[in-house]
């Protein structure tokens, strides 16, 4: 069973940075797990940001790339997403992914994830 708690966000201004993290438990999550964060806008779908995969390749959509950057401590057990250069259109609830069977190529998929956290709320204007 995986459990997922975020924590970190909040309101910024545009071109503030925020770092969000993850804290997830759970029997090989950050050695077998593909972990990710998703956002939701209000009124829009949920859409994937970033993925780790358990050899620790990275995926980002087009619209992060630059700004966000992924990574996760295993000591801590702890996944990240350090937010650089906001943008109002990055507000929403952001949520941390994990499952340990997802397709190459579909990482950022929502529909390959059964695992989330509560969200976290990120408000940039």
């Amino acid at each position: 069973h995986v459990q997922l708690v975020e924590s970190g966000g909040g309101s910024v201004q545009t071109g503030g940075s925020l770092k969000l993290s993850c804290v997830a438990s759970g029997e090989g999550v950050y050695d077998s797990a593909c972990l990710a964060w998703f956002r939701q806008a209000p009124g829009k779908e949920r859409e994937g940001d970033a993925s780790v995969d358990n050899i620790g390749i990275i995926r980002y959509a087009d619209s992060v790339k630059g700004r966000f950057t992924i990574s996760k401590d295993m000591d801590k057990n702890t996944l990240y997403l350090q937010m650089n250069s906001l943008k109002p259109e990055d507000t929403g609830v952001y949520y941390c992914a994990a499952d340990y069977w997802v397709v190459a190529g579909r990482r950022l998929v929502v529909l390959e994830y059964n695992y989330w956290g509560q969200g976290t709320q990120v408000t940039v204007s």
